[in-house]
């Protein structure tokens, strides 16, 4: 069974879009977000003059970019990046308490955060080549694998989502989380040939490998999940086969309806549209669920 863990927010400022800290009972990490507009204030702060890696978060002409570094003296880097670029807005420090990172350390993590990132795919990357990061014994190297998987625990909690991606495995899913509930439901177009199957596992509705979806966004080119459609696409997540586009890979998705919105190109109520094997639509199935939690 997986554990809990506590995670403690302190909004410097008092406002939730302001300067902030984040930090887990019994992990040494320490997180600061700094937007711009405070960035002098910030740079102030003791642990914006560590060793430790940062991200840069913006957008430029062509949508959301992100920039990934590390420094031994990060209030004076950033200092510089506030000279030399103009499109972010919100800075995020990572350190350690008591300073504990050494330049390996965050060389590191500089490296296997760019790699986490281009794979996800989630937001472009203004970094060049993929740094080659350090060389660090096998036990740094687990400090280090230990540190980066609480980090990703910590970054989406305060809205990074530079390192999240849809694609899964359903079977994953199942196998390590053998607690969860597991359903198979099918959503099915016939006059556009459209035939998908997805798994709801531990909250998210995960569209199958070889499920077939409309081969082009037919609804509003206004609407939230246009954007995510042709992501799907751009990322080779959708392959498009002519008059359908095809899932090459398993894919998750926060909601009923967002998955069925991807599958039939265009705004569609997941809550009826998928259904179990038994014919039960998800509303049918939820509905039936909080029954038995209400009684």
């Amino acid at each position: 069974m997986t554990s809990g863990r506590s995670l403690e927010l302190y909004f410097v400022d008092g406002k939730p879009d302001g300067m902030l800290t984040a930090e887990v009972f019994n992990w040494t990490g320490h997180v600061l977000r700094i937007p711009r507009t405070r960035l002098a204030d910030g740079l102030r702060r003791d642990e914006a003059g560590q060793t430790g890696v940062y991200l840069l978060l913006g957008e430029d002409a062509d949508g959301p970019l992100a920039y990934i570094g590390e420094a031994e003296d990060m209030a004076r880097r950033l200092g510089q990046h506030a000279k030399e670029k103009d499109w972010w807005e919100v800075a995020i420090l990572v350190t350690t308490t008591g300073d504990a990172l050494h330049k390996a350390h965050v060389k590191y993590l500089e490296s296997r955060l760019i790699s986490t990132a281009r794979a996800a795919a989630a937001m472009r990357l203004e970094n060049g080549n993929q740094p080659s990061g350090a060389s660090l014994n096998e036990a740094a190297t687990a400090n280090m694998e230990s540190f980066l998987e609480t980090l990703h625990m910590v970054l989406p909690a305060i809205r990074v989502d530079v390192f999240q991606t849809g694609r899964r495995s359903a079977q994953v899913q199942a196998q390590t989380n053998p607690e969860r509930t597991v359903l198979d439901f099918k959503m099915q177009l016939p006059r556009v040939d459209v035939a998908a199957l997805a798994t709801l596992s531990a909250g998210e509705m995960i569209v199958r490998s070889g499920s077939r979806a409309r081969g082009s966004w037919v609804g509003s080119a206004n609407h939230s999940y246009a954007p995510l459609y042709a992501e799907l696409l751009s990322s080779g997540v959708l392959q498009s086969e002519g008059e359908f586009a095809e899932f090459v890979e398993d894919y998750a998705f926060r909601s009923p309806s967002a998955a069925a919105s991807i599958v039939a190109g265009r705004a569609a109520n997941g809550r009826t549209k998928w259904k179990l094997p038994d014919g039960r639509t998800y509303a049918d199935w939820e509905a039936e669920q909080i029954s038995g939690a209400t009684e």
